[in-house]
């Protein structure tokens, strides 16, 4: 968080122009998208508007400091590549695309490259990149099809069964910036499917690392799904607990994309190699935690 406080020079101008100039390389979509999270305080209200700002007003901006001074000097740790796509092992706090993210990084030594999904900024592991346009439509579309198996590694807090099987009904509060799940059908809600299997638990600390299976995409499904069934992601501020996040001295939520599977019916398709094919990290996370 900083703290600002604006002086007459500044009288009057817009909040985007303000900070952007205290912090040049704050890009303007980074402020929209604080102000959209409501992470900018004016005078201590929060506020989700480019409102205009006057001589000794306070501002508190809730932005990491590597999007406001344009940090990115993360590794790129490649898992797999080809002639057609790439897969990368994403560091936490890093955007998928946008300013000083992945794609952006990738993009200065690649003539093409273009990620085919996204995983949130606190989640850690495997993300697809496409190296040509050709293979972006296919693999976006495998992905649309369900012909991709996505495999996650999570702990949460509870006890886990061994296997469970869950279906449920997902909104999207674009205004908050959150996701809630029901048991039952609701307008302008989705269908979600979320399963997992159990890898190991520990009883006294009360938490479970599991192998989450993503048959349906959603924003934050898989946050919101395990909350839902009573097995919040540790680490987890929006959908977990602080109490539970504090006691287990984590800031960032437990949870890694950790295996992707290729299913490619089509003996034609350019990407007809792939078929089959599972990249892996080779270490399952968050093993301390339980």
């Amino acid at each position: 968080m900083k703290n600002l406080k604006v002086d007459y020079k500044n009288d009057g101008k817009k909040l985007t122009t303000y900070l952007t100039g205290v912090f040049p390389k704050l890009s303007i979509n980074a402020v929209y998208k604080a102000l959209r999270k409501k992470d900018i305080k004016l005078n201590g209200k929060r506020i989700n508007d480019n409102v205009e700002v006057f001589e000794d007003d306070e501002i508190q901006v809730f932005i990491s400091d590597d999007i406001l001074l344009g940090i990115s000097d993360f590794k790129i740790n490649k898992v797999y590549e080809d002639n057609n796509i790439l897969v990368v092992n994403k560091p936490i706090n890093v955007e998928v695309v946008g300013d000083n993210s992945l794609e952006s990084k990738l993009g200065k030594d690649y003539d093409f490259i273009r990620a085919c999904h996204r995983i949130d900024r606190n989640t850690i592991g495997l993300v697809v990149f496409a190296k040509n346009p050709e293979t972006l439509d296919s693999i976006v579309d495998l992905f649309a099809t369900e012909k991709i198996e996505k495999h996650y590694i999570a702990c949460c807090y509870g006890i886990a069964k061994q296997f469970a099987d869950e279906y449920a009904y997902l909104f999207k509060d674009s205004k908050k910036a959150l996701v809630y799940v029901s048991d039952q059908p609701q307008k302008g809600a989705v269908k979600i499917h979320t399963s997992y299997k159990l890898i190991q638990k520990n009883v006294n600390k009360k938490s479970s690392l599991i192998n989450v299976t993503l048959h349906t995409g959603r924003t934050h499904q898989i946050r919101a799904h395990l909350a839902h069934i009573g097995l919040p992601i540790i680490g987890d501020g929006k959908y977990g607990s602080y109490e539970i996040n504090k006691r287990f001295g984590v800031s960032t939520q437990l949870l890694c994309s950790y295996s992707i599977k290729f299913i490619i019916d089509n003996p034609d398709s350019d990407l007809a190699y792939l078929n089959n094919l599972t990249i892996s990290l080779k270490k399952i996370p968050f093993e301390m935690y339980v």
